[in-house]
């Protein structure tokens, strides 16, 4: 089974989201924070997190690229109580056993999303406020093949 990492190529997440995620933490896409917004609230850190933030699941940062990795059951079910607590301490959920089912959907459909791609593989999720709601889109920048001329350093003998 397969999730997604956060992942830092420089420090601009630390600078764009009021609260960014920590390297390497579990992350699902978390539009479900958003479901009440309206335009008006689309300004500075909350519009960077709208446009184009994973939620880590362990922090509640934000992150702009998340890197796919294999999970173990084990770790899910650790996710699953962590989600379904914010759940009820963020979102109202009267208590974890309501919370569980919701949790572990959306850590599914983030499982769901890493499926048809190769570990390693770069995801970027981008939303827009419609009249019907939140739209998100991903994209997936795959890992490049690594040639192993581009790192042996071969000498005259």
């Amino acid at each position: 089974m397969r999730l997604a990492r956060a992942v830092h190529l420089d420090e601009s997440d630390t600078l764009v989201f009021a609260q960014p995620a920590q390297t390497g933490e579990w992350c699902i896409p978390g539009g479900f924070a958003f479901a009440n917004w309206t335009e008006d609230r689309l300004t500075g850190k909350d519009k960077q997190a709208f446009s184009n933030g994973w939620l880590g699941v362990e922090t509640f940062g934000r992150v702009s690229l998340v890197v796919i990795a294999r999970i173990e059951e084990a770790e899910m079910e650790r996710l699953t109580e962590n989600l379904a607590g914010h759940f009820v301490a963020v979102y109202g959920a009267p208590d974890l056993a309501t919370a569980r089912p919701a949790a572990r959907e959306q850590l599914m459909d983030m499982v769901d999303l890493c499926a048809d791609h190769d570990d390693n593989t770069l995801l970027a999720v981008s939303r827009e406020m419609t009249e019907a709601g939140v739209r998100e889109a991903f994209r997936s920048i795959p890992a490049p093949e690594a040639n192993l001329s581009q790192f042996a350093v071969h000498g005259d003998e």
